[in-house]
């Protein structure tokens, strides 16, 4: 077998061993019985790769432009763009549904073996070196603290990951004049399967190639512009994914707007070592040789002054940045996260091991500079020793591997000796990393939100969900208690809930107006269980206390509301669900409690605690600006004179259930006899002689086009005026920005197909080896 295969091979399987040798020693799914159930992990990654499941499987209510599951009715492309474009996520459908989490467990192993494999293909462009050194570095890269602390919750940004050392590798065809087809379209899929990361490992991918270009003393402008161009057309080909992304952020609700405080040094330098965790530090940590091999490099007497001194220069320049405000959201897109404020720390890892190689390039470093190095970790070391976050097991591990790695760097490179080496270094790598990655799943479900793990109550309530949907007669909602923040896209049925980065601002507002609940700062919507909602929305079935309640009080997905103005929503949610109904169905309680036999239903969206109402009792968590509690039922009114136990201030109505059919059966009258759903819009057949307003129960979010009308708003909700004789109404549903990112899309590619075309009928011209150096000459395409 070629040494480069096995680099690759080695690489990849060391990436899998210390990942899942971590797991395993944590106890931690699927090795042990502690969940994997955090964050945005329960949130969005693992509801949205069931959807896509859905989807692949032809199961979902919606397509790929439109989602009918969440959220009412939301805008699919820019999810997808987010958090399923990779090339990885199709592979979870080879898995069963019931068995989503772990297909979203093995593609984020798979990509973090993809990025070793990628980061040791590009060191072993970059230049010579021993081959089991090249895997040991690009798995280094990939075991990064960054992808062990950050990403394996976050799998989408794993893509980021394996993209910068495949835009570092696009740089040198740049910069050797070559491949300018490839190139495009390896920046093409970067920048598809994760815009975000992909954006900061092209920044960071554009900074080793000026360095190359320095020490390699082929700095010219037209490599620049060729490699600006490369990037551009790579991004218009990937616009159709790209635009609606960016004009989906822009219409969704905004998020926590955060100054940056850059962490202590003393944080940053503990972050470097082994067993750290942080939420809000960089976790910067990658293997003790890579660290040594740097500081070694500044020692080195025999590598050129320019790799000297540029590679660890890099080094230090991609850590400042990480701290300094300017620097800092240009990293991000100019917006300072709302979660962890360092997510571009695996350019910096990057950076250190393309360092490490270079020095390796020119032959194991000698006792001097070998010396220097280790001098180097410890000074790191020690000006860590403040930081709250250096633990016992830190100190350990690094201790450890910087004499085991030292060693091996000291003994002969052939025979025993070397194997001996070897397997000191890679014991160091497995060791570290196995140990941080264990620590980090501990850590993880200490500090961050947990939500349960996928089980045989899930499947009990997934299955009863499936066998009462009767969309699009009527919706099934998901229900409460929720199990993460899409239970939609998890568990089935068509609901309010919606967790997403782009949570349309309308969708949001019109919620909050009827007594919606949310968490993350109004971006992670709940289900509403209120029956007056449940009747605008067509909510025919519901998941509550353990089992699926029917109602017969519900209302075709369209509607048609007389001639007049559309309602304007006030602070009360009992009067704003009102004028969206047309009818009076709540009254006000006297003496404070409500008529018997009424249902009570308390809106205090700042309480924390416990209402009672007679032997019910009923939790509510509210708490603005991060959290808002729901519109609640306490019952039904037991007896004259029970008034209800508030834990704070809030609004008290009575909801009379026969004042609510009465109202759901006068705009029965006028519904649409029949609605047809599609992956993209929506048709509904009208009764003829139609006049006023068609309102379909789903949010008015940006693109939807109606025929013969114009689409309106209707307290938020979807509308168009009717006009007479009009006896269908049809609505199609365009993502903002599809259209405009086609378009690049095609420009790009006819540009990248006459440049092609233009570089193949070009003369010969002289093509640099990898040191920088002309090459022999390329003979030219005759015409």
């Amino acid at each position: 077998m070629p040494n480069t295969t096995r680099s690759f091979l080695l690489s990849a399987f060391l990436a899998v061993a210390a990942v899942c040798g971590g797991d395993a020693a944590a106890r931690v799914f699927p090795f042990g019985p502690r969940h994997r159930a955090v964050n945005d992990l329960a949130n969005q990654f693992v509801p949205f790769h069931a959807h896509l499941w859905d989807l692949l499987r032809g199961r979902a209510d919606g397509g790929l432009l439109l989602d009918w599951r969440a959220g009412w009715g939301t805008s699919f492309l820019p999810d997808y763009g987010t958090y399923l474009s990779s090339p990885f996520a199709p592979l979870v459908a080879l898995l069963p549904r019931g068995d989503i989490e772990y297909a979203v467990y093995a593609v984020t192993v798979l990509k973090t073996a993809a990025a070793a494999a990628a980061m040791t293909f590009l060191l072993r462009r970059l230049g010579p070196g021993v081959w089991w050194w090249a895997a040991v570095l690009g798995a280094s890269y990939a075991l990064c603290g960054w992808s062990l602390a950050e990403g394996t919750y976050n799998p989408m940004w794993l893509d980021g990951l394996i993209a910068f050392p495949l835009l570092c590798l696009v740089g040198e065809w740049v910069r050797e004049g070559r491949r300018p087809l490839l190139g495009t379209l390896v920046v093409a899929v970067c920048w598809t399967a994760n815009f975000y990361t992909a954006y900061m490992a092209t920044l960071g991918a554009a900074l080793v190639l000026l360095v190359r270009l320095a020490v390699t003393d082929s700095f010219r402008v037209r490599t620049l512009l060729r490699a600006g161009v490369t990037a551009g057309l790579g991004a218009g080909l990937a616009a159709p994914v790209l635009v609606p992304v960016f004009l989906g952020s822009r219409h969704a609700h905004p998020g926590l707007v955060r100054e940056f405080d850059p962490a202590p040094l003393t944080d940053l330098l503990a972050r470097l070592l082994p067993v750290t965790y942080s939420f809000a530090t960089p976790a910067a940590f990658v293997c003790t040789a890579v660290l040594l091999l740097t500081g070694a490099l500044l020692f080195r007497r025999d590598v050129p002054g320019r790799e000297r001194w540029l590679w660890p220069g890099l080094c230090v320049a991609v850590t400042a940045s990480m701290q300094w405000g300017p620097t800092h959201l240009l990293w991000h897109a100019f917006a300072t996260p709302n979660g962890s404020p360092y997510r571009q720390t695996f350019v910096l890892s990057g950076v250190l091991v393309v360092a490490a190689w270079t020095g390796l390039t020119h032959g194991p470093p000698d006792r001097r500079s070998l010396l220097g190095g280790t001098a180097v970790v410890v000074a790191l070391t020690a000006g860590a020793s403040a930081s709250p976050f250096l633990t016992g097991w830190a100190l350990l591990f690094a201790g450890a591997g910087l004499a085991a790695v030292a060693g091996a760097l000291l003994l002969p490179a052939r025979g025993r000796y070397g194997v001996l080496g070897a397997l000191l270094v890679v014991g160091t790598l497995l060791g570290q990393s196995a140990a941080t990655t264990a620590y980090a799943d501990r850590e993880r479900l200490a500090r961050l939100d947990d939500y349960p793990p996928l089980g045989a109550e899930q499947e009990r309530r997934a299955a009863a969900l499936a066998a009462a949907d009767g969309w699009p007669a009527y919706r099934t909602d998901a229900g409460l208690p929720r199990v993460a923040g899409n239970d939609p896209l998890l568990l089935g049925g068509q609901g309010a809930a919606y967790y997403s980065s782009h949570t349309p601002a309308v969708l949001t507002e019109t919620l909050t107006a009827l007594g919606g609940g949310w968490t993350s700062r109004g971006r992670n919507l709940l289900s509403l269980d209120n029956p007056v909602t449940d009747a605008l929305f067509g909510v025919g079935a519901r998941w509550r206390d353990g089992t699926v309640v029917r109602t017969e009080t519900y209302l075709p997905l369209v509607t048609v509301r007389p001639p007049g103005p559309a309602p304007v929503y006030g602070p009360s949610p009992f009067r704003n669900q009102e004028l969206l109904l047309g009818a009076r169905v709540y009254g006000a309680p006297r003496a404070g409690a409500c008529p018997v036999g009424t249902e009570v239903f308390l809106w205090a969206p700042d309480a924390t605690g416990t209402a009672r109402l007679g032997d019910r009792e009923t939790r509510l968590l509210g708490g603005q600006p991060k959290r808002r509690a729901a519109l609640t039922s306490l019952g039904t009114q037991p007896g004259p004179g029970v008034r209800p136990v508030l834990p704070g201030p809030g609004e008290l109505g009575c909801l009379d259930h026969d004042r609510l059919r009465t109202a759901v059966a006068a705009l029965r009258a006028r519904a649409a006899p029949s609605v047809h759903v599609t992956s993209d819009g929506i048709r509904a057949g009208l009764p003829p002689g139609t006049t006023g307003t068609a309102v379909v129960a789903a949010p008015r979010i940006a693109g939807w086009h109606c025929e013969g009308a114009r689409a309106t708003s209707y307290g938020g909700l979807l509308a168009v005026d009717v006009r007479p004789g009009t006896t269908v109404l049809d609505c199609a549903f365009r993502p903002p920005g599809l259209r405009a990112g086609l378009t690049a899309a095609a420009t790009a590619a006819l540009l990248l197909l006459g440049r092609v075309l233009a570089a193949r009928r070009a003369p010969g011209r002289p093509v640099r080896d990898e040191s920088g150096a002309p090459g022999p000459h390329r003979a030219g395409r005759a015409r």
